[in-house]
């Protein structure tokens, strides 16, 4: 099917993007069936899912959606971080998809991108959503972030590299995340997800 891809078939092209989106409308409903309190976020990105004008760009100034990650140790007991340069909060890692459909897949690239760390794994299960506002930066209106969040795990090498978009990285324990009332609210949400895992 690749083939046919390089030649430029749309056809196939939108056949395969309705694939990945069906997936992703899966693991929406079975996220939902995990986390039942978060059912009316499970149908806003359902319903962003849906639109007619690409959601996965960040052209879509409405919202978009976009990826991140829980980046977590081999020891599966510190997450790490970014002190995000824009929004100046301890934040996981991620960005916006920029057109790829796969957001676990996104999530890994941003991952990689933010931290310099190699041989990384992504699970390829929805972990946590999150909706939240972007305020007006440099030009761009505010708008909503549809932020779908993956499990990310290190590899044997920890020894992350501060990126441009990073105002600084930490690995942290979170245990403690979960615990700390000044740390950002979905973080908190996501640490305590971690920690509850059977």
């Amino acid at each position: 099917m690749a083939a046919f891809i390089l030649k430029g078939s749309a056809r196939v092209e939108d056949g395969l993007d309705a694939v990945v989106d069906a997936a992703l409308a899966g693991k929406l409903v079975t996220y939902a069936g995990c986390w039942p309190q978060e059912a009316a976020t499970v149908d806003l990105f359902r319903e962003l899912l849906g639109d007619a004008e690409n959601p996965f760009l960040r052209q879509r100034v409405a919202g978009h959606f976009t990826a991140s990650c829980w980046l977590v140790d081999r020891a599966q007991q510190r997450v790490l971080l970014t002190h995000h340069r824009k929004l100046g909060l301890w934040l996981q890692l991620g960005g916006h998809a920029d057109g790829q459909r796969d957001l676990h897949l996104a999530a890994l690239r941003e991952a990689e991108e933010e931290s310099g760390l190699g041989g990384l794994h992504v699970v390829n299960e929805i972990f946590d959503l999150d909706r939240h506002w972007i305020p007006e930066h440099k030009g761009v209106p505010a708008h909503w972030h549809y932020d779908v969040r993956y499990v990310v795990h290190a590899g044997d090498d920890e020894t992350y590299a501060v990126s441009e978009e990073s105002l600084d990285l930490a690995w942290r324990d979170i245990a403690e995340l979960a615990d700390d009332e000044t740390a950002d609210p979905s973080v908190r949400r996501m640490a305590g997800k971690w920690l509850a895992r059977g």
